[in-house]
């Protein structure tokens, strides 16, 4: 009985040690490929929207930077220059629609005069999809109106 019990079990693949042994490798395999694939996955974050390059001189002054363009707003960032402590300046960004449309623009806090400073402020459009076009601008670093805008360049999304 033990004989018939045993060739019974070796064709159903019952109390086979090798046949577990091979599925229990199968398994693991699995699962270590798997997590393989989410620790090797980008994660979701700010390199997923596009980054645009600018660069707007006058002279020896400047703002240069970047133009992260996110669903309904931009965030302008980058450096600025004054050469002259007599003559300050400051940037300025226009959010656009395709048309050319204004809708709605954003200046930075930290203005220089006879310095370089790092800045960084959100144009926030609230229209659906965000602006297509930023205009940026070196201006005078006026505080108040009317603000002098020295030289302006597009950038398109």
């Amino acid at each position: 009985m033990d004989t018939e019990a045993s060739a019974a079990d070796s064709r159903t693949g019952l109390n086979s040690g090798d046949d577990l042994r091979i599925q229990l490798a199968t398994a693991l395999g699995t699962v270590i490929l798997s997590a393989g694939t989410l620790l090797a996955a980008p994660a979701a974050g700010a390199a997923d929207y596009p980054v645009s390059t600018f660069d707007v001189t006058v002279g020896n002054t400047y703002t240069r930077g970047t133009i992260t363009w996110y669903n309904r707003s931009v965030v302008v960032a980058g450096e600025h220059k004054s050469v002259d402590q007599n003559y300050c300046r400051g940037t300025s960004a226009f959010a656009l629609a395709a048309n050319g449309e204004e809708l709605a623009r954003g200046y930075s806090d930290d203005n220089v005069c006879g310095t370089s400073a790092k800045f960084s402020f959100t144009v926030t459009t609230y229209a659906p999809g965000g602006p297509a076009i930023v205009r940026v601008c070196l201006d005078d670093g006026a505080k108040t109106p009317p603000v002098t805008y020295l030289r302006c360049e597009r950038y398109g999304r």
